[in-house]
């Protein structure tokens, strides 16, 4: 399994991820979509931060003024969130270039690039992720929620690159180390807030991973790279065990005392959770995910949106179309909605990096206008594999598959015969379908048992 690590102590932002991406093996021309859609340019330049050489990727626009000097060359960039100035920050994130957008604006704005399906939807996913934030923040609704510096062109320019790089890599698994905040106060339109922004500490609510302050006293982790890790990456506590192939590291805009202000990315073939190290114990990958009464930790996304209006054709075919999307389990619930309306709970489980396309495909289906991530971040399931039962009807041998649940130690503590299986048995031998599970499910018991 290709596996992408972040290493997020020293935060991140829009730009360090573009940075990280391309020097982890992306291929920047992929950025070329952006770039023909809006009026700016990716300056790409290799950097050096304390020591540790870097990628730096930036923004410029259409009408702005030329500048060759590094990324260490340059003055500290000064922004408020409201695209003003005043506050200095470690990452040059979303700068205000362009013009502003409403969160409806942005989302039209993106749909117009011609960007590869899965892009969009990622895209898409990002913003809301952002879009959300700030309507919890300024207790506003997310149609009308104004983005300041994110809905601005460079802003929209990390967010999408980031799309596309992540595409062109396309790994199995994104993860991130516990992500850190920084410290201090940032103005804002408002006034003066303490690190981590309100818009980070609303992502970080709904992101897998851990929020961390320090380890300096600067803001660290900007709403954009905060949106980004929340849709794409799970939380780890450390770089999971992996065979490296790529690595590589995105720099921010300023330097920071006494360490680099760099976001490292890994890209190797991670070890299976299953897999055990020569001195026969599990690997990292695998203990970090085990519970205390040994079920294992799946990182999921709930998404959830009310229906009024759909029609039963299309409810009963949600659950093919939204798993060929990535949705692994779908749940429908019927429920009374405002004027006594009869309408469906749909409720469904992504793991999250397949969450923005579930939801693109769940609101095509459907014509949904909104869909909520509910707070659920995992599960605790078991593992689980197949084996075949044998038992006999009247001389002849019927073959049934019956699930067996292990906890993570190896041991079995549930088994359950495959309806399908049973039925077909049960229409060829005229027993019922649950005695054709019952026998199967002994037969597989006994053979376990050696009798």
């Amino acid at each position: 399994m290709t596996t992408l690590a972040f290493d997020g102590r020293t935060g991140a932002s829009g730009d360090m991820l573009l940075g990280a991406l391309v020097a982890a093996g992306a291929d920047s021309t992929v950025l070329e979509r952006v770039e023909d859609a809006l009026d700016v340019a990716y300056d790409v330049t290799t950097v050096t931060k304390r020591g540790v050489r870097a990628t730096a990727v930036s923004v410029t626009h259409g009408d702005a003024p030329d500048d060759d000097r590094g990324a260490d060359e340059r003055d500290d960039h000064e922004h408020e969130h409201d695209g003003g100035r005043g506050h200095t920050h470690a990452h040059d994130d979303a700068e205000g270039h362009g013009p502003t957008r409403t969160y409806v604006e942005v989302r039209a704005l993106v749909e117009s690039m011609g960007l590869p399906e899965a892009v969009e939807a990622d895209a898409l996913a990002v913003f809301e992720v952002l879009g959300r934030a700030e309507a919890a923040v300024h207790g506003t609704d997310l149609d009308d929620t104004h983005f300041h510096e994110v809905g601005a062109d460079d802003a929209v320019a990390d967010v999408v690159g980031a799309a596309l790089l992540l595409h062109d890599l396309d790994p199995d698994r994104i993860v991130t180390t516990p992500v850190s905040a920084g410290s201090g106060e940032v103005s804002m339109h408002h006034g003066t807030y303490p690190v981590p922004a309100p818009a980070v500490v609303e992502i970080a609510e709904r992101a897998s991973w851990h929020l961390r302050g320090g380890p300096v006293e600067t803001e660290l982790l900007t709403p954009t790279g905060a949106a980004l890790l929340a849709h794409y990456a799970e939380g780890v506590d450390e770089t999971p065990a992996m065979r490296v192939s790529e690595s590589g590291y995105g720099a921010g805009s300023t330097n920071l005392d006494e360490r680099p202000n760099v976001l490292r990315a890994v890209v190797g073939e991670e070890r299976e959770d299953s897999a055990e190290s020569e001195d026969g114990t599990h690997g990292a990958a695998h203990d970090e995910r085990v519970a205390r009464d040994g079920l294992v930790r799946d990182d999921v996304v709930v998404l959830e949106t009310n229906l009024d209006d759909a029609p039963p054709e299309v409810l009963g075919g949600l659950q093919d179309t939204l798993a060929d999307a990535g949705a692994r389990d779908v749940s429908i619930v019927p429920l009374t909605m405002k004027k006594s309306r009869p309408g469906h709970l749909v409720k469904v489980i992504a793991k999250p990096a397949d969450a923005g396309a579930v939801a693109r495909r769940l609101a095509e289906e459907t014509g949904t206008l909104g869909i909520r991530e509910t707070g659920a971040r995992h599960r605790w399931i078991a593992e689980r594999d197949f084996e075949t039962a044998e038992i006999a009807v009247e001389g002849e041998t019927h073959a049934v598959s019956v699930k067996v649940a292990r906890d993570a130690a190896g041991e079995v503590y549930d088994h359950s015969a495959e309806y399908d299986d049973a039925a077909a048995v049960a229409a060829e031998t005229g027993l019922p379908v649950r005695e054709v599970m019952r026998r199967a499910v002994e037969a597989v018991r006994a053979e376990r048992a050696g009798t």
